[in-house]
């Protein structure tokens, strides 16, 4: 027996309207499924040329060598790195950086007025700055490192409060400056100086729509952080880096810590760059590889903590489970009968591409083919 004509055309209806649905949730569950399995592109993968400083290389002999280790970012740290800060050459080094396909980042040293070791050779802190920002434009970079002092900043009796406001008063008063040339200034927590909740509140302070961070994660172990939660509490700020691994392991006082190579420390690499690829993907990881000599935290002494007073309980706490990992390094020392400096030049290069490699083969790191 046939259907009645109102019921072809309520199933005719039903059809339609749930065929139609059934598109769209497939469209749909494809669009999500490629976005899913559709693999982002690579952290980009460079140094920053203190790496290598026992060569003294200048700007264009240091963008041949990062070409020729096909990296995707170079960071010159330091303003003597230039033959002149004359705006026509400038532009030529940023230039020959982008035909090279490298991202080009501008940095220089101390911008702090107070701090212990400031150098006064580009003029006042805030002269200095400009100088950074208006080399940072010519050479087409979008950030400009810098950074505090360094450990014995803490030490002082004034605290480092007192130098952390210098540095914003510093900071905002080129302010202006930084906005017009499209820079953003990125304060690293360098030698000691800046726990990362610190720079974080200098950040804010400043004003985060033309201050960021420098993110240094062999720095962060000498403010007794886990450079892994020194990353997360820098992420949401972080435009450059200066990377590298680091040993820790208990003393008699305390702890020591060497800077190491990539892969040859205790940090959490893996886990490190996975959240990167998340939170600041667009941030170049940065190698600068310092390392062959150890320090000693002694906090297991009264006396070392009245500078570290701020330290929250639970970021020493990560501190000390990385000590526990770590096991007793050497230090560095140059082969017998071989010169010194050319033993420290072949160090430093060997350092870097071993921590190259590394980050290619076992992280995932770099966009161009070594």
């Amino acid at each position: 027996m046939g259907m009645s004509l109102k019921h072809q055309t309520l199933t005719r209806r039903f059809f339609c309207k749930n065929a139609s649905l059934a598109s769209v949730a497939l469209a749909s569950s494809s669009e999500s499924f490629s976005k899913e399995s559709a693999h982002p592109p690579a952290l980009l993968l460079g140094f920053d040329n203190f790496s290598i400083r026992a060569l003294g290389w200048k700007a264009e002999r240091l963008i041949r060598y990062a070409d020729e280790q096909k990296v995707d970012a170079l960071l010159f740290s330091d303003l003597d790195v230039y033959e002149s800060h004359d705006e026509a050459y400038l532009r030529e080094v940023g230039q020959e950086a982008r035909e090279k396909k490298l991202l080009l980042q501008a940095g220089t040293g101390g911008i702090c007025p107070t701090a212990a070791k400031f150098n006064d050779k580009h003029g006042t802190a805030e002269e200095h700055l400009r100088l950074l920002v208006r080399v940072a434009k010519a050479v087409g970079s979008k950030v400009a490192r810098c950074y505090l002092g360094s450990s014995r900043d803490r030490m002082d009796e004034k605290g480092i409060q007192h130098h952390v406001d210098s540095t914003v008063s510093t900071l905002k008063k080129v302010r202006r400056e930084a906005l017009d040339a499209g820079v953003r200034i990125a304060v690293e927590n360098h030698a000691g100086d800046l726990h990362s909740r610190e720079l974080v509140e200098l950040i804010e302070r400043a004003g985060p729509e033309f201050v960021g961070a420098t993110l240094d994660t062999g720095n962060a172990t000498w403010t007794l952080e886990d450079p892994l939660e020194t990353f997360r509490n820098l992420a949401p700020y972080t435009v450059s880096s200066g990377i590298r691994d680091s040993m820790v392991w208990p003393s008699e006082n305390g702890s020591r810590v060497q800077w190491t190579a990539m892969g040859d420390g205790c940090v959490d690499l893996k886990t490190l760059f996975a959240e990167w690829a998340q939170r600041c993907p667009d941030a170049p990881v940065q190698l600068e590889t310092i390392s062959g000599f150890s320090k000693e935290f002694a906090y297991l002494q009264s006396k070392f903590w009245p500078p570290y007073a701020g330290i929250q309980a639970k970021d020493f706490s990560r501190f000390i489970s990385l000590s526990r990992k770590g096991r007793a390094l050497k230090p560095f020392s140059p082969p017998p009968g071989v010169d010194r400096k050319k033993a420290q030049q072949d160090y430093q290069v060997d350092e870097l591409e071993r921590s190259l490699a590394f980050c290619r083969k076992e992280l995932g790191l770099g966009r161009k083919q070594a």
